[in-house]
C-alpha cells in the first residue's frame, strides 16, 4: 500500500478524512474564543448543526454522485467546497457568517468522508482493503490527540482564524494531488438509467428544511414562535420520511426506518437517539469547563476528545472478535456509553475536570465495543437486496442526529439562560440543564436496541 501505485491516493484518502474529523475538535476548541471576539452566544449550538446539515446532504448523495461521476470529480468539489468553507469562517465578521462557512465546511467534509470510503473499494486491490480501511482508523483516531493541541495552540499563539486558514489552505492543497494521482478505474462505468432524477433533492430538502427550522426555534425563544417552528420542522422532516418510503430504487433509508418492532428500524432509532444525546459535550463543553471550572482550551479540547479516543482505543481491541458475539458486543457497549453519557450530567457542573474526562472517555469505549459490529449485525439481518442500502444507512442516521440533538439542546441551552449572558458567565443551572436534557434521550436509545439485539 506505500508503494509508487498506491502509497500516494491512499494518502490524500486519509488526509481527507482527518480533515473532517480534526474540523470537529478545533472548532469546539476554539469555539470560547469565537464567541468571545463576535457575540451570538445563542448561535454556538448552529456550529455543529448546520455542519452536520452539508454532511447530510453530500453523504445521502455520495453514493449516486460516484456512480454517475466516478471519485475523482466528487473528492475534487468535496475539497474545494471545505477549503471554500473554511476561508469564509476565517474572514467571518460575525457568527452569522462562520455558519454559513461551517456549512460549506460540512458539504465538503461530510463528502470527503463518505467519498474516502468509496474511493478504497475503488482505488485499492481486494487483498488490501482491510489494511487502507485500517490506515483510515489510525489517521481518525490520531486526530482526537491532535484536534485539542491544535486548537488550543492558534487560540493561545495566534488566532481562532488562522485555525480555519490552515485547514483551507490544506484543503486546497489536496486539489492538484486529487486531479494527479486519483486515477478513477471506475469513472467510465455510468449505468444509463442514473440521470438527474434519481437524485434525492426534495427529499434532502424537505429533511435539510426540517433541522434548520428546528434549530432556528431555539435561536430566539418565544412563546409562538418557538412552538410554531418546532412543529413545522416536525412536519417537514415527517414529509421527508413519507416521500423517502414511497421510493423504491434509491431510497436513503430503509422501508421502516422509524419502527422499534423491526431490527432494522430499531437499530436506527438507537443510533439517532445516541448521537443527539452525545452531542452537547462538543457543543457547550468548552464553553462550561471555561466558564465553571477555568479550563483552558487545550485541557477543555482534550476532555472533549476523550469519547473518540476512547472510541479508537476500544474499537482496536475489540475488532477481532467472531461474529456470534456480535449482540453482546452491541448490548454491553451501548449500556456503557449510555452510562458514561449520564455520569457526564452530574461532573460538568460539579466537577472536578478529571472526572468529566472519565466519564466522557467512558461513553467513548462503550461507543468503540459496540460500533465495530452494528454494521456487521444489520448486514446479517438485512435481504440481500437491502445490504446497501441498510448500512449506508448508518452514517446517514448518525448524521442526522447530531443535527437534530444540536438543534434541540441548543433550544435548551437558550432557554436555560445561556444566550442572555457572556462566554464566561454561564450558570451552574444552565450547565446542569442542558446535560439533563440528554438523558431521556440516551436511555431512549438504549431500550430501542431491544429488538435489534435480541
Amino acid at each position: 500500500l506505500i508503494n509508487g501505485q498506491f502509497g500516494l491516493p491512499l494518502f490524500i484518502v486519509c488526509f481527507g478524512v482527518t480533515l473532517h474529523a480534526l474540523d470537529e475538535l478545533l472548532v469546539a476548541t476554539m469555539l470560547p474564543a469565537m464567541v468571545a471576539e463576535i457575540g451570538s452566544l445563542n448561535l454556538v449550538s448552529w456550529t455543529v448543526g448546520v455542519y452536520e446539515i452539508g454532511t447530510v446532504i453530500f453523504s445521502a448523495m455520495s453514493g449516486l454522485v460516484t456512480v454517475r461521476y466516478g471519485v475523482r470529480v466528487p473528492m475534487f468539489f468535496a475539497a474545494a467546497t471545505f477549503g471554500l468553507g473554511c476561508t469564509v469562517s476565517a474572514i467571518a465578521p460575525n457568527m452569522e457568517t462562520v455558519l454559513l462557512g461551517r456549512l460549506l465546511q460540512g458539504f465538503g467534509g461530510g463528502g470527503l468522508l463518505a467519498i474516502s470510503f468509496i474511493a478504497c473499494a475503488v482505488l485499492f486491490p481486494e487483498r488490501t482493503l482491510a489494511r487502507a480501511m485500517g490506515a483510515i482508523s489510525v489517521f481518525w483516531g490520531s486526530a482526537g490527540f491532535v484536534g485539542p493541541l491544535l486548537g488550543s495552540m492558534f487560540v493561545n499563539s495566534f488566532t481562532w482564524r488562522i485555525g480555519f486558514w490552515v485547514f483551507g489552505v490544506a484543503a486546497f492543497l489536496m486539489l492538484p494531488l486529487i486531479l494527479l494521482r486519483i486515477k478513477d478505474s471506475k469513472a467510465s462505468r455510468q449505468p444509463s438509467d442514473v440521470t438527474t432524477d434519481a437524485y434525492p433533492f426534495l427529499r434532502i430538502f424537505s429533511l435539510s428544511l426540517g433541522i434548520f427550522l428546528i434549530a432556528a426555534a431555539g435561536a430566539r425563544v418565544t412563546a409562538i414562535g418557538t412552538p410554531l417552528l418546532i412543529c413545522s420542522g416536525l412536519l417537514s422532516i415527517a414529509i421527508f420520511l413519507r416521500l423517502d418510503a414511497r421510493v423504491q430504487k434509491n431510497r436513503m433509508l430503509p422501508q421502516k426506518p422509524l419502527s422499534v418492532v423491526e431490527p432494522i428500524g430499531s437499530a436506527l432509532v438507537m443510533i439517532v437517539c445516541l448521537a443527539a444525546a452525545t452531542v452537547a459535550l462538543p457543543i457547550y463543553g468548552a464553553l462550561i469547563l471555561k466558564s465553571i471550572h477555568g479550563a483552558s482550551p487545550l485541557i477543555a479540547g482534550y476532555v472533549i476528545a476523550c469519547p473518540a479516543i476512547g472510541w479508537a482505543s476500544a474499537s482496536f481491541l475489540v475488532s477481532g472478535q467472531p461474529e456470534a458475539r456480535d449482540r453482546t458486543l452491541i448490548k454491553w457497549g451501548i449500556s456503557l456509553a449510555v452510562l458514561g453519557n449520564t455520569g457526564v450530567v452530574y461532573a460538568i457542573p460539579n466537577g472536578p475536570i478529571a472526572l468529566v474526562a472519565l466519564c466522557a472517555l467512558i461513553e467513548g469505549v462503550g461507543f468503540g465495543i459496540a460500533w465495530a459490529f452494528i454494521p456487521r449485525l444489520i448486514r446479517h439481518l438485512s435481504e440481500a437486496e437491502e445490504i446497501e442500502r441498510n448500512t449506508a444507512a448508518i452514517p446517514t442516521a448518525q448524521a442526522i442526529g447530531y443535527a437534530l440533538g444540536a438543534a434541540c439542546i441548543g433550544l435548551v441551552g437558550n432557554w436555560s439562560g445561556v444566550a442572555d449572558g457572556r462566554v464566561d458567565d454561564i450558570s451552574y443551572f444552565s450547565a446542569s440543564i442542558i446535560f439533563m436534557a440528554c438523558v431521556p434521550v440516551g436511555f431512549l436509545g438504549l431500550l430501542s436496541i431491544r429488538t435489534f439485539v435480541r
